[in-house]
């Protein structure tokens, strides 16, 4: 089966990390999806950009309209993505919890309908 793992976390903190720290990270994330690509879990993934450049579309009684930045104010962010193959919820679970911003953001696992 295939997982989405949605990486919410805030992105101030993103910001106002000190450099070391976010090479910290950084390497971090490099070396999760380098083990997950070997695994065979990894299908996708990537960053996004920060939530100022998203823009939400509504269609309602067919009109459209769009809104600047995401649809609801949170405290943490959806930052990124990966995209796994996973044999079961347990095996996807298992692979989100090592995801670095789990640490202090959440990840959500949702399986994707094939």
């Amino acid at each position: 089966m295939q997982y989405l793992l949605l990486i919410y976390d805030p992105e101030k903190a993103w910001a106002e990390m000190p450099e070391a720290e976010r090479n910290k990270l950084f390497t971090e994330y490099m070396t999760f999806t380098n083990d997950i690509k070997t695994s065979g879990h990894y299908r996708a993934g990537d960053a996004l950009q920060p939530t100022h450049t998203a823009t939400t579309v509504r269609v309602r009684d067919g009109k459209m309209s769009t809104t600047d930045g995401p649809f609801a104010e949170t405290k943490e962010q959806l930052g990124g993505f990966f995209l796994i193959e996973a044999k079961d919820l347990n095996d996807a679970i298992q692979v989100a919890a090592r995801i670095p911003s789990a640490k202090w953001g959440s990840i959500e696992v949702r399986p994707v309908w094939v």
